[in-house]
């Protein structure tokens, strides 16, 4: 017999907070012609650099040491750090849904994200607080895909893998929880979310109807 959910865990980029790096690309563009296409070259072709800051590997100071060098120093570190992290926005819809489920449901945030990001773009972000625990990348020591992020929630929940469920834009991680034993669901929009939570019973109200 299946156990029931008792464990939501949501992803939080481009489910919480959608973002938009091209609006911190316009900007490198404005101090310096092609200079944002010159960034995403590098950032793309030294993509280990970001996923060592995002497992916490790489320490602050020496992942601005590269990325101040990749924008040509037209930014200083405090400069950078606000502008890098500019890109997000809340999807109002998804995060009402919060206080939703906190009603019945343990609320977990599940996130490879990086501590620049945290501290100068999300953290002030107010649907924080139905969370009972963050769970993140650089704290964490390691990133999704990676099974030990998981076992990092379920460490906090005290909970078998069957009773959690995740919600996350990418695939690939949607896929790794259902290997380690989670329910997932891959989020592409709000109502099919809510359609999805309601097939498998997850209460909701009349809030997630009124978005509809």
């Amino acid at each position: 017999m299946k156990n029931e959910i008792t464990v939501v865990v949501f992803d939080l980029g481009n489910v919480l907070i959608p973002f938009n790096y091209d609006l911190f690309l316009d900007k490198l563009d404005k101090k310096e012609m092609g200079l944002g296409k010159k960034f995403t070259v590098l950032y793309d072709n030294n993509y280990e650099v970001h996923r060592e800051f995002e497992k916490g590997k790489l320490s602050e100071a020496d992942y601005l040491k590269t990325v101040l060098k990749w924008v040509n120093y037209t930014m200083d570190k405090e400069e950078f750090c606000r502008e890098f992290s500019s890109v997000f926005s809340v999807n109002k819809k998804v995060a009402d849904l919060l206080p939703v489920l906190k009603e019945n449901y343990k609320l977990v945030l599940l996130s490879n994200t990086n501590a620049i990001h945290k501290k100068y773009g999300w953290e002030k972000y107010d649907f924080l607080k139905y969370f009972d625990k963050l769970v993140l990348s650089h704290e964490v020591g390691a990133v999704k895909p990676e099974e030990k992020i998981y076992r990092a929630v379920e460490e906090f929940t005290h909970k078998p893998p069957s009773e959690h469920i995740f919600i996350d834009d990418y695939g690939q991680y949607a896929e790794a929880a259902r290997k380690f034993g989670w329910d997932a669901i891959k989020f592409i929009g709000y109502d099919n979310l809510v359609n999805e939570l309601e097939k498998r019973n997850i209460i909701l109200n009349e809030v997630s109807k009124a978005h509809k």
